[in-house]
């Protein structure tokens, strides 16, 4: 493991030779942001909160050209999204990024600040802004992404938000999670959420070879059989017919649903 500045705000981990977990784990949503350096350029799977210089971060791995992947438009995955100048957004969230954002900037400060949170000494919460631009690119079900010897495939995975992605790598077996699967609570309560295509989209990713589930928040060692777990905990609460919006929170040990 290694660590930037005297102070680091991001704990930087290695997954293998060409890959990294950029985590900010001094904050209590615990965002990863992955960062893949294929041959020819890499890509920043989100960007974090937006209160520390990822980009630093990411010039002292890397000097290869870098194109941002978003899983979901949420604030706590575009805080760094500024930083960069070629952002990819599936399309169904292309407007929440470019200057149609769903939440007002004083629920996001709330959230951000929840809980104690020891901030970088440089960070402002009264010049705080989610980021707002036009992508580069439109992303869809299906597109293939070549880095120079290392290929994602995009997966539309809708239920956490609208535009919800995750992105595959098959030669690997792994599989960047965003907001789909974690060791955690996951959120399908709130109005732009769909428990039921949620359900769906884990459905779909159990279909696939992962060797490796990288979430997009808490706990990087994450088990490949959460995912039929996670199925699982879906189907029982469709049997039970409370796969629907004021549910609750429901238990399944290391994981839970909130709809």
């Amino acid at each position: 493991m290694a660590t930037t500045g005297p102070e680091p705000w991001f704990t930087v981990e290695r997954v293998d030779a060409d890959t990294y977990a950029v985590s900010e784990y001094r904050h209590w949503e615990e965002p990863h942001c992955y960062l893949l350096l294929g041959r020819e350029r890499a890509a920043l799977i989100d960007t974090g909160l937006g209160v520390g210089d990822i980009r630093a971060v990411v010039e002292r791995l890397t000097d290869l050209p870098v194109t941002v992947l978003t899983t979901h438009v949420h604030w706590d995955h575009i805080g760094g999204h500024g930083q960069f100048s070629d952002l990819s957004v599936h399309e169904a969230e292309r407007d929440w990024l470019d200057g149609h954002f769903p939440l007002p900037l004083a629920v996001v400060k709330g959230n951000l600040t929840a809980q104690p949170c020891d901030f970088p000494a440089d960070f402002s919460l009264d010049d705080y802004k989610v980021f707002q631009g036009p992508p580069r690119r439109v992303l869809r079900d299906g597109d293939v992404l070549d880095l120079g010897g290392r290929v994602l495939t995009v997966l539309h995975t809708p239920g956490h938000s609208p535009g919800h992605c995750c992105f595959y790598e098959p030669e690997r077996r792994y599989l960047y999670a965003g907001d789909l699967l974690y060791l955690g609570c996951l959120d399908a309560f709130y109005p732009t959420t769909d428990p039921v295509l949620f359900w769906r989209s884990v459905e779909r990713v159990e279909a696939l070879e992962v060797r490796r589930v990288l979430p997009g928040h808490h706990g990087l060692e994450v088990p490949a059989d959460l995912i039929g777990r996670t199925a699982e905990g879906f189907r029982e609460l469709s049997r039970r017919g409370e796969l629907r919006l004021g549910s609750g929170v429901f238990d399944f040990g290391d994981f839970q649903i909130h709809i």
